[in-house]
């Protein structure tokens, strides 16, 4: 009788910082930020969350590098920064970037909160905030106007979005209490704070882009460029 020919087992991919992450960023949209746990990612990895810790001290390390590819994958994507036009007006450039930076967050449920107060592990923001900091000092900027001109965009975009993500954890799905019909009936006694609720809690898209627009403006009018 012929032996069975024996199986050959499945390839398993060698545990790296990169596999990690990418698996914490893909439970991450099913349970959000505080349901990831190194217990969790090892069970999906199929290995003893001890072996985790060869890569990651702990959780915040992880969520360093899970920001880190974030930023690798908006940078990699088909609009991702490349070198920049310098000969591109400055206000169309910061719209841009911070259009995408918004973007690349709501990809991710909690993924404000994952950038925020993160430590990138690679280089590659280093990379982006030099083109960047190039272009506007070709526009007029000094490097400490340009250094706050990019933070403030950078940060309401990042509070825009945590907000956002309070609201809508991923695109399609509102959180319970957020109904605007319902807050305005709660709040009749307070016209103007009950009409605001459309303008706090829908059209997202809309009032980025005026805020950012507002903020853009007031660099302008701070540092007297055009």
């Amino acid at each position: 009788m012929n032996a069975e020919p024996q199986r050959t087992p499945p390839r398993v991919p060698p545990l790296t910082r990169l596999t990690v992450a990418e698996t914490a960023l893909r439970l991450l949209n099913e349970g959000g930020l505080d349901k990831l746990t190194l217990r969790a990612i090892a069970q999906e990895l199929d290995v003893k969350a001890p072996a985790l810790y060869w890569h990651f001290k702990n959780k915040q390390e992880l969520i360093d590098e899970m920001a880190t590819e974030m930023l690798r994958r908006m940078v990699a994507g088909p609009e991702g920064t490349g070198p920049g036009d310098h000969s591109a007006p400055w206000r169309e450039q910061m719209l841009s970037a911070n259009r995408r930076l918004r973007q690349a967050l709501l990809a991710y449920r909690d993924g404000a909160r994952v950038f925020t107060g993160s430590r990138f592990t690679g280089t590659e923001h280093a990379e982006q905030a030099e083109t960047h900091l190039r272009a506007l000092l070709a526009h007029g900027f000094e490097l400490p106007q340009a250094v706050r001109a990019m933070a403030t965009a950078f940060s309401y975009t990042l509070g825009f979005v945590i907000e956002e993500q309070g609201v809508h954890p991923v695109p399609g799905e509102r959180r319970d209490g957020y109904d605007v019909a319902e807050r305005g009936e709660r709040l009749a006694g307070y016209p103007l704070a009950a009409a605001s609720g459309t303008h706090l809690f829908e059209e997202y898209d809309e009032h980025f882009e005026e805020g950012l627009r507002i903020v853009i403006d007031g660099i302008a009018a701070r540092y007297a460029i055009r």
